[in-house]
C-alpha cells in the first residue's frame, strides 16, 4: 500500500443573511460564513487536505470562486467530486481528523452529526473521521467572534490493483 498525508486549512469571515454551514449541517446560528460556495470552512479544509495529499493541486484550483457553476453549491458536491478526483487517482480515503476554531457558535453539540454526514458523503465509515472543536481563547480574528477557521489532517491510500503472475 502507498500512504499519503494531506493537510488542509480554510478561513471564512461571518457575514449577515447567511446560513451557517460547517461539516455538511447546518447549524443555528445568527450569522453564517461569507463565501462563494456555502462557505462550509470544514469541507473546504478537508478537500484541499485530500487534494494536496493526492497530489491535486488545491480546492481553488478545482473549484474556482469566480466559476458561476459554484456559486452557493453545497460544498458537500465539493467533497463528492474531490473523493472522485483522488479515486480516479486510485486513492481512498483512510482516516481524517480535523478541528473547527470558533469562539461562537458552541459546536460540542453538532460534532457527531457532522462525522455522520461526513462519513456518508465520502462513503466512509464514521469511525474513519474525527472532527473536534476549539476556541482560540478569545485571541485573533476567530477570538474576536469576526469568523470561523477550520483544519484537516488526511491519511489517504493507494489500492494497488490485483497482479496476477504466470510462471
Amino acid at each position: 500500500m502507498n500512504f499519503r498525508v494531506g493537510q488542509g486549512y480554510d478561513v471564512h469571515q461571518f457575514a449577515e443573511n447567511r446560513e451557517l454551514w460547517i461539516g455538511g449541517i447546518q447549524i443555528p446560528f445568527e450569522k453564517g460564513l461569507l463565501g462563494h460556495s456555502d462557505a462550509d470552512v470544514l469541507i473546504h479544509a478537508i478537500c484541499d487536505a485530500l487534494l494536496g495529499a493526492a497530489h491535486l493541486r488545491d480546492i481553488g484550483y478545482h473549484f474556482p470562486d469566480n466559476a458561476s457553476e459554484f456559486k452557493n453549491i453545497d460544498s458537500k458536491i465539493l467533497l463528492k467530486k474531490t473523493i472522485k478526483l483522488i479515486g480516479e487517482k486510485g486513492y481512498v480515503v483512510g482516516n481524517i481528523d480535523s478541528i473547527i476554531c470558533a469562539q461562537q457558535p458552541k459546536l460540542s453539540p453538532y460534532i457527531e452529526q457532522m462525522e455522520k454526514c461526513l462519513a456518508d458523503v465520502i462513503g466512509i465509515d464514521v469511525d474513519q473521521v474525527s472532527v473536534k472543536a476549539t476556541t482560540t481563547e478569545k485571541l485573533g480574528f476567530v477570538g474576536r467572534k469576526e469568523g470561523i477557521a477550520a483544519y484537516a489532517t488526511v491519511l489517504i491510500e493507494k489500492r494497488n490493483k490485483n497482479i496476477s503472475f504466470c510462471i
